[in-house]
């Protein structure tokens, strides 16, 4: 099976979830008044000792500054799964992402048989202009051979700052050439998250695989243009599988746009600039129009926000899988160095007070692919990470009502026929003013 990522996008790629980047005000201290024991001296004497233990007994050298980061991220690293400490180029890959570009060269890879495979090739960009062609293999970066290092450190060096040099030895797609080498500059390269096709003529389909600042803007833009060239959609797909999230807002902004009225999404947080509430403004997009939200459990955080706010206005139906289940806001917290914080300062609740984290978004159909529901799935969600946030919400039910277990093992088919008769579950699709709520 291929592991796809574009070069650039390792925090979405790699990381279980995605993350929404918050509101940047710093958090309240909590001061005497919180009721919370403070530091003593002897407390930070404590800290001083075990520091200076190590720096005189450990087995190896390590410099202060190393110490120093390794106890910044223990300390994170003991609060929840999503919180952790951003070096400044860390910091500064979230800021390119969450704006739907990355310094980079423009291709997409997957690992296959522990070579590096290039899937894809974006337009227009610098591998594109060098000739770099999908099926060819990174055989060596810089000179040296792929072959022989962790494929990581491999992939990590593609990477670098725009206006760059970097040296890629290919092996053909068709393995029967000689290799070659391309000299390219890295450039910042706009990240493709979104993808439309019709279906039959009058189904919509959209694929998004995450949020940035300009989805909601992107998807706007499309259904006019669908309507500009004098399509009639009779229904839509919005196809959030394996999506981790991104930046809350746009998902935000799409919710609002497929809805008339109502409270979107709220949070609430121990500072009071996270208690906030998201609510629809008067417009819609495509009146009247049935949509299905396709789900799995690799939908996350942005994704969870859009659907359980479509679900619970009642304006979608939500097929497929019960969701990730992320239901925490991460701040992004600026520091003077240069770096970050990425900080679990809130929660997120749906329209109808529903908290889904650990939980996730029960889907009103469940469809699960066939070949991957065993005894030997390894996927994960976010109840099976170490210091997951409990659900505070008195919630019972997880599963679907109905389920589907397709032969060919396409979801999509299933949402399809679905749409095509959006009375097959009655209710199911109303106008959107009718709050969903939990049994």
């Amino acid at each position: 099976m291929y592991k796809t990522f574009y070069i650039g996008l390792m925090l979405l790629a790699f990381a279980p979830v995605a993350f929404c980047q918050g509101e940047t005000d710093e958090a309240t201290p909590a001061g005497p008044e919180s009721g919370r024991a403070q530091l003593t001296l002897d407390d930070l004497r404590t800290f001083t000792d075990v520091f200076s233990q190590i720096r005189r007994n450990y087995v190896e050298e390590i410099d202060d500054k190393t110490l120093l980061n390794a106890a910044i991220n223990g300390m994170l690293a003991e609060l929840d799964p999503h919180s952790a400490y951003l070096p400044a180029s860390e910091y500064k890959q979230l800021d390119d992402t969450s704006q739907g570009r990355y310094s980079g060269i423009g291709i997409d890879v997957g690992i296959e048989e522990q070579k590096i495979l290039i899937r894809k090739v974006i337009t227009n960009s610098p591998a594109d202009r060098g000739g770099i062609n999908p099926g060819d293999i990174i055989t060596a970066i810089n000179g040296t051979p792929v072959k022989g290092r962790l494929l990581q450190e491999s992939i990590d060096e593609i990477q670098g700052e725009p206006g760059s040099t970097i040296k890629i030895t290919l092996l053909p797609a068709n393995r029967s050439g000689n290799e070659r080498t391309v000299k390219l500059t890295r450039e910042y390269v706009d990240i493709p998250s979104m993808s439309f096709e019709l279906l039959e003529k009058q189904y919509g389909y959209f694929r998004i695989s995450y949020f940035h600042k300009d989805s909601a803007k992107d998807l706007k833009e499309s259904l006019e243009s669908i309507a500009q060239d004098g399509i009639t959609l009779r229904g839509l797909i919005i196809d959030l599988r394996d999506n981790p999230g991104g930046v809350l807002q746009p998902a935000v902004d799409m919710a609002d746009g497929f809805l008339n009225e109502g409270l979107i999404v709220s949070t609430k947080g121990r500072n009071v600039g996270m208690q906030l509430e998201y609510r629809a403004s008067e417009g819609e997009w495509l009146p009247g129009v049935p949509l299905i939200v396709l789900v799995d459990r690799g939908s996350a955080s942005s994704s969870e926000v859009l659907a359980g706010a479509l679900q619970d206005h009642g304006r979608a139906l939500i097929v497929g899988e019960r969701t990730f289940g992320k239901g925490s806001v991460q701040s992004v917290l600026p520091l003077r160095n240069g770096a970050g914080v990425k900080l679990t300062t809130a929660r997120y609740y749906t329209p109808s007070g529903r908290s889904i984290q650990a939980l996730g978004i029960r889907p009103d159909l469940l469809v699960e692919e066939v070949d991957i529901v065993d005894e030997n799935d390894t996927r994960i969600r976010e109840a099976d990470l170490e210091r997951h946030l409990d659900n505070d919400t008195d919630q019972n039910a997880i599963d679907g009502d109905v389920s589907i277990r397709l032969e060919d093992d396409f979801p999509l088919q299933e949402a399809l026929t679905v749409l095509k008769d959006a009375g097959i579950l009655s209710g199911s699709i109303r106008s959107g003013k009718e709050m969903k709520t939990e049994d």
